[in-house]
């Protein structure tokens, strides 16, 4: 059997416990195809780059597959009929990774590091990190007069 990383979108309005109920429902299709889904990672609700179906948002979930043709294109389709995903995306891997995804790693540093999820290295504190100015001289006390 080939082996698979699937990721799809679900609406943003869905709450957290329907994604699950979706995601395990189509992990039953995949093993009742013949498959086998070796790992679901639930990345959360995360911002779309653009509207997608008049969603900013949706809860991101990642698959990875071990099976068959068949029971990948029939996951496709049937995702394909639901109004709850907005898109999906299946890449044939040489092998399956182990451990977390990327984006799993990523979320899991960012909150070691006292950053919040999903805020990247934008914005907070950063008082102090800058040296003085270089490109001017400094400022020179002027008086009244010397404003001509």
């Amino acid at each position: 059997m080939a082996l698979y990383e699937h990721v799809f979108l679900v609406r943003q309005d869905v709450s957290a416990q329907q994604v699950e109920a979706i995601a395990d429902q189509y992990k039953a299709l995949v093993e009742g195809n013949g498959g086998a889904v070796k790992k679901v990672e639930n990345w959360g609700l995360r911002a779309l780059a653009y509207r997608v179906k008049k969603n900013r948002k949706a809860h991101y979930v990642l698959f990875n597959l071990d099976a068959p043709h068949a029971a990948v294109a029939e996951l496709e389709r049937q995702e394909s009929l639901s109004e709850d995903i907005l898109r999906t995306m299946t890449i044939r891997v040489d092998e399956l990774e182990e451990g977390p995804s990327a984006m799993l790693q990523k979320r899991d540093r960012d909150e070691r590091d006292g950053v919040p999820a999903g805020r990247g290295d934008r914005g907070g504190f950063r008082g102090g990190d800058r040296g003085p100015r270089r490109d001017r001289a400094p400022r020179r006390e002027t008086e009244a007069g010397d404003m001509e």
